[in-house]
């Protein structure tokens, strides 16, 4: 079966780029390495690589040329403090992009399609843990993209029978256990890369947006996925959507949640080394705890997370920034 992974070279794109070659597919990535590291560049005899924006219209031209069977879509911006200061980037990368996407697949019947949402799209929890039931009302412009592709993959599959799987990923961190991913994301904006760089030198010190929510100490919650256990869950959605004909939409959550401070204290345990914050102000969009249930995935996938204890995650995370320090 052919693949296109757009985003491939990208931090979550290259783990299930690996786990795809491990099951035999042939692989196409397609990246303009914006935000994805030429390190993650895969010599495979099942893999090719396409530079370039998928929303050009040569390139999409030899991805059509290429005829896919399914693709996964990685390219969308993702930082929702980001999308509040500037959201023409977020409506052009993960509005009209994906759109424009989506309509060339339908142009062209290819039926199968893996998205990755997220927990963005629920906004302020009403109720703890959220299930795939709870109510999307984004508090962020970036949770807001995530929720149009969502409502237009659901008029799609009903008028044109296009199948998606769309995974509401919490907050997704770690490296591969296996160490086959060499290169690190670029410029993240999210908190544990952030601690990693902090930790090795690149940053000085690290700021913590607000002390003052309603939490245990102060910070913010989040739910951390392993991102191997990630890339598990979107093979078994594909193979899913393809065996049922039939589109899914899941969580993706450790149901753990641990808040920016006991994040830092259980990084600085694993690289024994002390690591330098500053609290400071909120930002706008962040909710004050975001948990998962992911009942749905683990009872209709049979997806259990392996990697997704903070030690685990944390130290797989070390390992490989240690290694490009």
């Amino acid at each position: 079966m052919k693949v296109l992974v757009i985003g491939g070279a990208g931090y979550i794109g290259t783990h299930i780029v690996y786990d795809l070659l491990e099951r035999n597919y042939r692989i196409l990535v397609c990246d303009d390495f914006s935000t994805g590291n030429r390190k993650n560049i895969i010599q495979h005899p099942n893999y090719e690589l396409l530079e370039g924006d998928f929303k050009n219209e040569s390139i999409m031209k030899k991805i059509l040329s290429y005829k896919p069977e399914v693709i996964f879509h990685f390219a969308a911006s993702k930082a929702a403090g980001e999308s509040m200061i500037d959201p023409v980037k977020y409506s052009h990368n993960n509005i009209r992009g994906t759109l424009y996407l989506l309509e060339n697949m339908i142009q062209n019947n290819i039926r199968y399609f893996i998205f990755s949402s997220s927990a963005a799209v629920y906004g302020e929890p009403q109720y703890l843990p959220i299930d795939e039931e709870h109510p999307r009302n984004p508090t962020n412009y970036y949770g807001f993209t995530k929720k149009i592709i969502e409502d237009n993959l659901e008029w799609f599959s009903r008028l044109k029978g296009l199948r998606y799987a769309s995974l509401r990923y919490f907050n997704a961190a770690g490296y591969d256990i296996k160490e086959r991913v060499k290169g690190l994301e670029n410029e993240p904006q999210n908190l544990l890369p952030i601690v990693m760089e902090t930790l090795i030198g690149k940053r000085p010190k690290m700021y913590v947006y607000g002390n003052d929510y309603p939490t245990r100490d102060g910070t913010c919650i989040r739910d951390y996925i392993h991102v191997n256990d990630l890339s598990e869950a979107h093979l078994l959605a594909m193979d899913y959507i393809i065996k049922n004909e039939q589109d899914i939409t899941v969580n993706l959550g450790s149901e753990n949640g641990m808040s920016v401070l006991e994040m830092i204290q259980i990084a600085e345990k694993v690289a024994n080394k002390k690591i330098p914050y500053e609290i400071t102000s909120r930002r706008p969009g962040d909710a004050a705890k975001l948990l998962a249930s992911s009942k749905k995935a683990k009872e209709v996938l049979n997806w259990v997370p392996k990697y997704s204890d903070p030690e685990t995650l944390i130290r797989s995370m070390w390992i490989t920034y240690q290694k490009n320090a």
